[in-house]
């Protein structure tokens, strides 16, 4: 299977789908911090290779509940049209033209401007003893299945504080989330 992960600058579920044999490319803005299959740019550029399976991971800054206090100010210079344009854009051609896909983001206006999400994953449900709540949009896929349900529930990620990591830090996968797409998915 060919997997294009858009939007993921941390190579976790492109390894994940790896792992298992397929042959999969991560794309983001950013250089990969893990080496791997990767190409620097523009997802839009890299979109009409023949994929089967289409995993993206649009920015969410100015979309997301997290940075709600400022969406009025977003909304007045378009960094919120900006961002739900990209998010419509790479959901539309993926429908049109890969066979599978599906788009995460965490809680945010999706839900109001586009539709609800298909299905809301938590890191405790794959191994992760923490919170953070992952909205799903699929296309052509099962809803993903809970592996690991463990306890802690902790909401580390909302707690993390500011450094000049952070906002990479708080958008990588989790890896038993990852190694769910990649096993779940990876046979659809």
């Amino acid at each position: 299977m060919k997997v294009l992960v858009g939007c993921e600058e941390s190579g976790v579920v492109r390894d994940a789908f790896i792992s298992k044999g397929h042959e999969a490319m991560s794309c983001d803005l950013l250089e990969t911090s893990s080496p791997g299959p990767h190409y620097q740019g523009d997802v839009r550029d890299v979109l009409h290779y023949p994929w089967d399976l289409f995993i993206f991971h649009a920015p969410c800054t100015h979309i997301c509940v997290s940075g709600a206090k400022h969406f009025a100010e977003k909304k007045l210079d378009g960094r919120q049209q900006s961002a739900v344009s990209l998010f419509m854009e790479l959901w539309r051609h993926g429908k049109a033209h890969i066979p599978m896909m599906a788009a995460e983001q965490p809680i945010g206006i999706l839900s109001t401007l586009f539709r609800k999400p298909d299905q809301i994953i938590q890191p405790w449900e794959y191994g992760h003893g923490e919170t953070k709540s992952t909205c799903l949009w699929l296309h052509n896929l099962p809803k993903l299945q809970p592996t690991n349900i463990v306890e802690g529930r902790e909401a580390r990620i909302h707690k993390m504080p500011p450094s000049a990591d952070r906002a990479r830090l708080r958008s990588q996968t989790y890896q038993g989330i990852a190694d769910a797409f990649a096993d779940q998915w990876g046979v659809a």
